[in-house]
């Protein structure tokens, strides 16, 4: 009960740090972070690949990145947030492997996040394949955040201190740990031909990638043929078409279904109907029992007829304080007995039951097809007024005019480091192995290093740990981040995950109607207890007169009075397996 309980407490007692660290008016940028102190086998060496846009966060980093001083509202309730989440450029402090590697690091916890990057050129991919690859690493673990990439629309450039979640992109990719799960988004915002209005298609089914504290690889290729790639750590995860694999999809359907049409009162939708014309057989026997006694049976040669099943216990003992004029004979309870258990049984032998060949049971007519049946009814179908055919949707997205990191996260030190977008998916492998291929293995090795042997990382989002598969470890994980969400601001924790609290609210109120139940069906099951008033009444003083004298005067038995609604039994109770049972004169 106590761990239900907590979630509520959490929320109540800490509601007083709510928006703690939200004091500032922006985003800061932290220039002089601690390095590590471990010593590497590697140092760091600017790539020479050349892209449209490649960044790995070198000196002059902050002459290209802008953090966002603009505020945004939540979805729910209207809330105005400032983006003051800070930004800091450093070495990474959970398993470093390359001396003088910098990167991009979104220090708060529990803030939201915004910072934006213009390209020199808008990039356009109508006839070259745009390819996006970018590392990311959660150095705390996986706990509730986003790790992913906005490609913005060109003419964003000149408002990056304005960037916000409602600047227009065109392209969104990357991790999102969604608590509990995770999943790989890949987002393009498609234009109606038609309205003018953009509409944003997802990849469906995502990719559910691993999440713990090492670097994490996710590319990104869109072809102009309309297909596209994904890979994680260099690996394929996912390949399909833009006019396949996303919901909703691209071009609406040709027909609709005819809003203004209605099923005829008329429509027989029964596919098979009771036939008419069969009769129960004359033989069909309704109440003939499902068993019956087996008369081919035989009672065992060892049954003892004469022999009790149950005996009274020879190891029993009468209570010291038990008072036979007040209790009543006290009586041993009762035992299997001995004897029985060595043989087949004991006392009266009756036939065991046995299948009924006989039994039908109820009778019912045959099913039959409906001749008046006419089939499934649909609506008709209309020319869709809103259809449009868009084949190229890739030709059909705006040019890209930056980069942009816009999140909120219960998770800091979410690292971001080498990001390319271009044209060319060999020079984005060439930086991959640069990168990326030195620190995993190293990074796989000091991880390995560090955790006891047998010991999982319950912090890791793994993509096989879905409700499904592994309950206990998806609910843990949604109500431990709920929890951790609550103690910085228990009101967002409620408005984001409204589902986690609206089921803890009602585990907490069944389990305090269970406990109610229980505990009144426990006081209604107690019967009353009587005593007699020859020890706990003093007699009065005509009584002591009485005795005086020498007569005798009977005491006059009070009946035991119950609760409304109550019977008072007067006949014996039987035996009970107590030492302490009672046989009321």
């Amino acid at each position: 009960m106590r761990s239900l309980v907590l979630p509520l407490i959490v929320v109540a007692v800490t509601s007083v740090s709510a928006h703690e660290g939200h004091d500032h008016d922006h985003a800061q940028v932290v220039e002089d972070a601690p390095k590590p102190v471990e010593s590497l086998t590697h140092s760091f060496t600017p790539t020479k690949i050349k892209a449209p846009f490649l960044e790995q966060f070198t000196d002059d980093w902050a002459s290209r990145w802008t953090p966002s001083e603009a505020t945004k509202k939540t979805p729910v309730g209207g809330e105005t947030y400032s983006y003051v989440g800070q930004w800091s450029v450093e070495e990474s402090s959970v398993f470093p492997v390359i001396d003088g590697d910098m990167g991009l690091v979104a220090k708060s916890k529990a803030a939201h996040h915004a910072i934006s990057a213009p390209f020199a050129k808008p990039i356009d991919f109508s006839d070259k394949p745009l390819v996006i690859q970018y590392e990311v690493k959660y150095q705390k673990g996986g706990n509730c955040g986003g790790g992913y990439l906005k490609l913005l629309e060109d003419g964003f450039q000149t408002s990056g201190k304005e960037f916000s979640d409602k600047t227009p992109w065109v392209v969104m990719f990357g991790p999102d740990l969604t608590c509990p799960g995770a999943k790989l988004h890949f987002i393009f915002r498609h234009k109606n031909p038609l309205t003018g209005e953009f509409e944003e298609k997802h990849h469906k089914p995502a990719h559910m990638p691993a999440i713990g504290k090492t670097t994490k690889l996710y590319t990104l290729i869109v072809n102009p043929d309309q297909t596209f790639i994904e890979k994680v750590d260099d690996k394929e995860v996912a390949k399909g078409s833009l006019l396949k694999d996303f919901e909703p999809s691209v071009n609406p359907e040709k027909e609709i279904d005819d809003p203004k049409d209605s099923k005829p009162s008329d429509w027989v939708d029964e596919a098979k109907i009771e036939d008419p014309s069969a009769t129960k057989p004359e033989d069909w026997d309704e109440d003939a029992p499902y068993q019956i006694p087996d008369e081919e049976a035989v009672k065992p040669e060892d049954w003892l007829d004469d022999e009790p099943d149950m005996v009274a216990d020879p190891d029993a003992i009468k209570p010291e304080e038990w008072d036979d004029e007040e209790d009543g004979d006290w009586v041993a309870p009762s035992v299997k007995n001995p004897a029985c258990e060595k043989v087949s049984g004991c006392g009266e032998w009756k036939r065991p039951n046995k299948a009924n060949p006989d039994y039908k049971g109820k009778w019912y007519a045959p099913m039959i097809d409906n001749p008046a049946y006419k089939g499934e009814w649909a609506p008709r179908k209309i020319a869709n007024p809103d259809y449009f055919e868009d084949n190229t949707p890739v030709q059909s997205l705006k040019k890209i005019g930056g980069v942009g990191i816009e999140l909120w996260t219960m998770t800091e030190d979410i690292l971001f480091d080498n990001i390319y977008v271009g044209h060319s998916v060999e020079d984005a492998s060439a930086l991959a192995k640069e990168s990326f291929h030195v620190k995993e293995e190293a990074e796989l090795r000091k991880e390995a290093g560090m955790k006891p042997s047998g010991e999982d990382d319950e912090d890791d989002e793994t993509p096989d740990r879905s409700f499904k598969d592994a309950p206990v470890a998806f609910i843990r994980k949604a109500v431990f981040s709920f929890i951790e969400l609550a103690k910085i601001d228990p009101v967002l924790a409620v408005k984001t995950k409204p589902e986690t609290a609206a089921a803890l609210a009602v585990g907490i109120v069944t389990l305090f109607g269970m406990l109610g139940t229980l505990l009144g069906l426990v006081g209604a099951s107690q019967a009353p207890v009587t005593k007699s008033t020859k020890k706990t009444e003093a007699p009065s003083k005509d009584e002591k007169k009485d005795a005086t004298n020498g007569s005798e005067k009977k005491a006059v038995p009070i009946a035991p009075i119950a609760p409304a609604g109550e019977y008072v039994e007067s006949t014996p109770a039987p035996a009970a397996s107590s030492s302490t049972t009672k046989k009321r004169k």
